[in-house]
């Protein structure tokens, strides 16, 4: 897996984990501006960036990937941020080697989603899979869940992740397939974490209809008791690209 290094090799270990579309070294803002003393092993999820496009594309799969990963980059328990479809893979992680996992921060998870909804957008996604220009790229971030999201990180998303296509066309660096198949793998059925494992939960306010359902919150609470942390930030989804101070802190608190 290609997998991004920020930190000093010796510093407190922290897998971050991107979302759909994403990539890991979109996370080189918040390990570089505010938690620099850490040491940030973040990959490209298969089908993502400049790891491997090949499927499997199933959770288990990705699992599969991130243990690799951790052999290779981690000499310890790490704690593992999440985003998005980044946090589903985080509690998947975590419920497959809990001794790997030190603590969990989840930042505006998606989980167990509606199936009909996720169809939907899965539809969408094969249908209007690219964009002409980058114009029309920007556009559908700035109106869309980056519009709270500064603009200097904007530009450096577009000049690392958007690419001309054949077509002449361009898209995000992604493999259109594994992202079909990963809007079902959010229609699977919510995984919890062990009991006894620090947690971290942050919704995203401005997001609606939410991305977990309050069932999955209910037992995630009643799976964690006093250590889950349930908060919402007033801000869209990129909560760690929207808000990385505070975002910072919450990690901070797990290492």
């Amino acid at each position: 897996m290609h997998t991004h290094l920020f930190g000093p090799v010796d510093g407190p270990e922290v897998l971050a984990l991107h979302g759909l579309t994403g990539h890991g070294r979109r996370w080189r803002n918040l390990a570089e501006r505010h938690l620099p003393h850490l040491r940030f092993v973040a990959p490209d999820l298969r089908g993502h960036g400049r790891s491997p496009w090949t499927p499997p594309w199933s959770c288990e799969a990705h699992i599969a990937d991130l243990k690799a990963v951790l052999d290779a980059h981690t000499t310890g328990p790490v704690t593992v941020v999440g985003h998005s479809f980044g946090g589903a893979l985080a509690l998947h992680l975590a419920a497959a080697v809990p001794d790997r996992v030190r603590a969990l921060v989840l930042l505006d998870p998606a989980i167990g989603l509606p199936a009909d909804r996720m169809l939907e957008i899965a539809d969408l996604t094969l249908h209007n899979p690219d964009y002409t220009d980058e114009a029309e790229a920007r556009a559908e971030k700035v109106h869309g869940d980056w519009g709270e999201v500064a603009p200097e990180l904007l530009d450096e998303e577009i000049a690392e992740h958007l690419v001309e296509l054949d077509s002449g066309r361009v898209n995000w660096r992604i493999c259109v397939p594994a992202l079909v198949t990963s809007w079902g793998e959010l229609a699977r059925g919510p995984v919890l974490p062990p009991a006894g494992i620090p947690t971290i939960f942050v919704q995203a306010g401005k997001v609606q209809p939410p991305y977990t359902t309050s069932n999955f919150r209910r037992d995630l609470a009643e799976r964690l008791g006093d250590d889950l942390t349930l908060l919402e930030f007033d801000c869209d989804h990129m909560i760690d690209q929207a808000r990385p101070a505070e975002t910072a802190e919450l990690v901070a608190r797990m290492v």
